[in-house]
This record gives C-alpha cells, sequence and structure tokens, in this order.
C-alpha cells in the first residue's frame, strides 16, 4: 500500500477510528509520513463522506466555481449573472449532505459555509475539497467573485505612482503575512494537540473499560473459588473426623 491509498483509508474512517488506524499503518508500512496525517475534524470527515458518496453534487459546485472564476477574469457579466443561482443552488445542496452526514455533530455552519466558499473561489481549495481528504475547514482571504464584473473606468491619464507609498503598503502585507503565518501555525498545533489529547482520553477510556470488565471477572472467580475451597475445607474436615474415628474404632 503506498501513501496515497494510506491516506485515502485513513480520511474514509470515521474520526474516532483515524488515529489507530493511522498508527498501524505506519507500523505496516514502515512510512513514518503518514503518521503525519491529521486527524480529521468533524466537519472536514463529513465533507470527505460527501465526496465519496454524492460525487454529482460535488462535480457541480467546483465546476460552477470553474465557470465562476473563468467568467470574473474574463470579465462576463451574463455569465456572472447566470451563475449565480447556480451557485447559490450548488452550495446549499452539498451543503445539506454535509449537514445530514455530520448527524447534529457540528456545532456551528460558519465553517462549513467558508470552506464551501473557497471550494468555489479558489481552484486550490476546489482540489483540496476534490481529494476526499480534509482535515479541518478551509477559507479563503482573498478577493470573492460577486455577481457583476467591475464596471470599466473612463479612460483617463494614470496618476503618478507614489514609491513610498506603494513600499508602505507592501510592508504591511508582508507584516500581515508573516502575523497570519504564525497564528495559522499555531492553531495548526493547537489542533493536533487537542486531538492527541482525546485520543488520549478515549484511549485511557477503553482502558479503564477493559480494567473494570477483567476486575467484574476476577470478582466472579474469587466468589466460585471462595465457595469451592469452602465446600472442600468442609470436605477434609469430615474426612478427618471420619479417620478419626476409624483409629479409635468409635
Amino acid at each position: 500500500m503506498n501513501r496515497e491509498e494510506a491516506a485515502d483509508r485513513l480520511y474514509a474512517l470515521p474520526p474516532a477510528e483515524f488515529t489507530a488506524a493511522r498508527n498501524r499503518l505506519v507500523k505496516e508500512t514502515g512510512d513514518k509520513e503518514i503518521g503525519k496525517l491529521r486527524k480529521p475534524t468533524v466537519l472536514a470527515w463529513a465533507v470527505n463522506q460527501v465526496v465519496r458518496s454524492h460525487p454529482a453534487e460535488i462535480d457541480e459546485l467546483l465546476a460552477v466555481g470553474e465557470e465562476l472564476r473563468a467568467a470574473w477574469a474574463s470579465g462576463d457579466g451574463d455569465a456572472l449573472a447566470a451563475l449565480g443561482p447556480r451557485r447559490s443552488a450548488a452550495v446549499a445542496a452539498v451543503s445539506r449532505l454535509v449537514l445530514k452526514a455530520a448527524s447534529g455533530r457540528l456545532t456551528s455552519t460558519v465553517e462549513l459555509e467558508q470552506t464551501l466558499d473557497a471550494a468555489v473561489v479558489d481552484a486550490d481549495a476546489a482540489a483540496r475539497v476534490r481529494s476526499g481528504r480534509l482535515a479541518g475547514a478551509l477559507s479563503y482571504s482573498g478577493f470573492v467573485p460577486t455577481a457583476v464584473p467591475p464596471s470599466a473606468p473612463a479612460r483617463r491619464r494614470p496618476a503618478a505612482p507614489d514609491p513610498s507609498a506603494r513600499a508602505e503598503a507592501e510592508a504591511a502585507v508582508d507584516r500581515a503575512r508573516d502575523r497570519h503565518a504564525e497564528w495559522a501555525g499555531q492553531l495548526a498545533s493547537a489542533v493536533a494537540e487537542r486531538d492527541e489529547a482525546l485520543d488520549a482520553v478515549a484511549e485511557a477510556e477503553r482502558a479503564l473499560t477493559e480494567a473494570r470488565r477483567r476486575a467484574s471477572a476476577c470478582e466472579q472467580r474469587y466468589d466460585v473459588v471462595r465457595k469451592e475451597e469452602a465446600r472442600a475445607r468442609r470436605a477434609l474436615t469430615d474426612a478427618e473426623q471420619a479417620l478419626r474415628r476409624a483409629s479409635t474404632g468409635r
């Protein structure tokens, strides 16, 4: 089994089974990179299930996104206007399927909306959704195309660029990008730590359940052995008394 096949198998599993299955695959394949695959959130797992069980609805959503991006790039207002209702219908259809797959375990639909919007407007996000291997929610921080492209401005002589203003703006963008990357990294680490802690709790609960089962079995065996020992002790006493009577002739 290669890494791609392993990832497909893992992300098809319920989140509660992910970590144990991942650890088994690492041992079976010897591929430590498999161990770096993140356990999916409930939202990501539900989206992955819809990708597998309802490919037609996913294809429609991503096709609308591709057409929308092309229409926006070409400034085709008629196409954008026509795509608006299709986009809404496709997003609504997939949202219903994801919520059904999650079975009430989603505490908020905000991340679901952000994930589907990202899949529509961003080609990379669309590819990640189509893979069926999401580990968490997606978001898109760029410009989101609307149903109407920007109107062409009247021709006029462009203003001379301000080098200092541009440099200041670029520096601000760099600072914002660095800050976002820092917090995104911390968020990913926090999610991983939380998942590992939840896995540890689940493992401890399983161990506790097994220990209680064994303790109950031992208690039952103790009762049986105690009764048998008492019965054997009485039999020994009777046998000793019989021996004494036989020895004394009484």
